[in-house]
């Protein structure tokens, strides 16, 4: 893992000295100085695609996480271009849109060493995206295949059960939803790709896609669970 992530990941030491079995904690436990919070990004990305999409979604999601777990993830993401060298400064990336989104080369080559090193990337299609971002995760890895995740991970254990595998939050084509990735030459997982679900839109605020309470929960408990398994592998 590289030295700058790892710098980060002390800020958890409660959550990897329990080994996750004290996540639960109240809102006055799980909150300390903004100042103090683990940062997370979204991507900015090329192509014309709509990577500000669910603008209120990872708010809503540190939010619920802060309360439920120890996880001291920052109130608010930040944007981040791939060509920067603030890249890797986050544990976590965040990557949605409904279109179209390209790599240069560069970029491929930045995000390949960021996940290399030690980085998360999470990629959720708000529908739309799916056909435009299988290529550039190709450029990103020639040499390994996008797989799905099966349901034992632990991604989709910790703190929360879906050992079913993803909830399904929005009907988009009908098909069951999928959660596929990349491992490093370790297993650790790099990137987490969310299809057919669509979970930023169950992280907005509730009035947003009208979404039933227990949907809207699904959603913010795997979104927790992502979190929990960025900030501690």
């Amino acid at each position: 893992m590289a030295p700058v992530l790892r710098s980060l990941l002390v800020r958890l030491p409660i959550v990897v000295g329990l080994g996750l079995v004290g996540l639960v904690a109240s809102a006055a436990e799980a909150r300390a100085q903004d100042d103090a919070s683990t940062p997370v990004a979204r991507v900015k990305y090329d192509g014309g695609g709509d990577w500000y999409s669910d603008e209120e979604s990872l708010r809503e999601l540190f939010a619920f996480a802060r309360q439920h777990t120890l996880l001291d993830v920052t109130p608010q993401e930040e944007a981040v271009e791939l060509t920067t060298d603030k890249l890797f400064t986050f544990p976590y990336l965040y990557l949605t849109g409904h279109g179209n989104v390209t790599f240069s080369e560069t970029e491929a080559d930045r995000l390949r060493r960021y996940l290399r090193q030690g980085g998360f990337l999470h990629i959720d299609d708000n529908y739309g995206l799916d056909e435009h971002i299988r290529p550039e995760l190709e450029k990103v890895f020639p040499d390994k295949k996008l797989v799905e995740v099966p349901f034992d991970h632990s991604i989709y254990t910790t703190p929360y059960d879906f050992s079913d595998g993803l909830p399904k939050i929005h009907e988009h084509d009908g098909e069951a939803p999928k959660g596929y990735g990349y491992f490093d030459d370790h297993g650790r997982l790099m990137v987490f790709y969310t299809v057919e679900t669509d979970l930023g839109d169950g992280w907005e605020p509730a009035p947003v896609h009208s979404n039933p309470p227990e949907k809207r929960r699904a959603a913010l408990r795997m979104g927790t669970n992502i979190l929990v398994y960025a900030m501690t592998h």
